[in-house]
């Protein structure tokens, strides 16, 4: 069937996964098991058929299942609309993960082409009230999955912010060594800015349009100090007339990697930093269904959907609601929770495996609902 789910996934020597092989449909993934048994180490296998480091940020070499070190390898077969990929991704010692989609060598960037992925872990239920950082990193993944080309114009933007910066610590005056960086800086940094702000429109606007039982979020682009300008011409004249500013810092100050993303609670007004924890949970599972229903318009398929132990935090009536959504989207959605109680919900509608713990080994069992 068309759309965008993984049909096989195979793990060799990944984290506490000595070797594992699942066959799979296109249903939600429902992943129980106790708390270190290994459920995180799977979809963190599954968030490196994107461009990146995963849903940790890992070093390709902490990857490797301890103590061999013998290096990783993950092997996927991922049915992407109507075509069927061979995806396999692996690192050995100390090199760079690798990519081959297909029996050829690939780059990261060409799984962005053919897989579109969105991850919700604990480690970001504190997004909106820990550093702007983070909440860069996840519009820079919600517009990704929109534009993956995102992911290369930030790279060539981060090199050319880096030289400058280095020309900055050294205390370089002469303008002649800036211009050419800042000219690439502008364009970089102009596209980057469209492309959050498309990003961002395509989710609000998927958010109006949805019936759902999660709030809606309220967001807005804005910079950490002043405004960033919109066309590469005005942010290039910009790092000119902030080069004495920057020299005195020693770092560039005004740019992209100066954005943030305000949100708030829509129906009450309030700023996301001053909701409940429930509350702040509640907006992310609905901006990351958002960013799901829009993909479907303009992908043609809902992203695969990585949701660590989310159920945890929803009370019955909202985790009810969030698998009938899932359901409804028809994404190929991958939950972890430590119980099979918490997935009772969703029955047959999804498959459900069992992880545990034997000897520091981890073991991935099918099982009926």
């Amino acid at each position: 069937m068309p759309g965008l789910y993984l049909s096989e996934l195979t793990l060799s020597h990944f984290r506490s996964h000595k070797s594992g092989r699942l066959l799979l449909d296109a249903r939600p993934v429902a992943i129980h098991g106790p708390n270190g048994a290994g459920k995180t180490n799977l979809i963190e296998a599954i968030s490196l058929l994107s461009p990146g480091r995963g849903l940790r940020r890992a070093a390709a070499q902490d990857m490797a299942r301890r103590p061999e070190a013998l290096g990783w390898k993950i092997t996927a077969i991922l049915n992407s609309l109507h075509q069927v990929h061979e995806v396999e991704t692996f690192a050995e010692g100390t090199a760079a993960r690798q990519v081959r989609i297909d029996s050829k060598t690939a780059t990261q960037l060409a799984l962005g082409r053919i897989a579109r992925l969105l991850w919700l872990v604990p480690a970001m239920d504190r997004l909106w009230i820990e550093g702007a950082d983070g909440r860069r990193r996840f519009l820079d993944r919600m517009t990704m999955s929109f534009i993956p080309a995102h992911a290369e114009v930030t790279l060539a933007y981060d090199k050319a912010m880096r030289e400058r910066n280095r020309l900055l610590k050294d205390q370089v005056r002469d303008a002649q060594w800036y211009l050419a960086l800042e000219r690439q800086m502008a364009d970089a940094g102009a596209e980057i800015h469209a492309n959050r702000k498309h990003a961002l429109a395509l989710i609000m606007g998927a958010q109006m349009q949805a019936e759902t039982a999660f709030p809606t979020a309220e967001l807005e682009l804005t910079q950490t100090e002043g405004e960033m300008p919109d066309s590469a011409d005005d942010l290039r004249q910009a790092l000119a007339e902030s080069r004495f500013r920057d020299l005195m810092a020693g770092r560039t100050l005004i740019g992209p990697h100066r954005a943030d993303l305000y949100g708030v609670y829509a129906a009450k007004g309030v700023p996301a930093a001053d909701c409940s924890t429930g509350e702040q949970k509640a907006l992310l599972v609905s901006l990351i269904l958002a960013n799901a229903r829009a993909l479907a318009r303009d992908f043609g398929a809902p992203p695969l959907l990585l949701l660590d132990e989310v159920a945890a935090h929803l009370d019955a009536t909202r985790r009810a609601a969030l698998y009938d959504e899932i359901c409804a989207l028809g994404a190929q959605a991958w939950m972890t929770g430590t119980g099979p109680e918490l997935f009772s919900e969703l029955g047959n509608r999804a498959q459900h495996i069992h992880v545990t713990d034997t000897a520091g080994i981890s073991q991935i069992t099918p099982e009926a609902p």
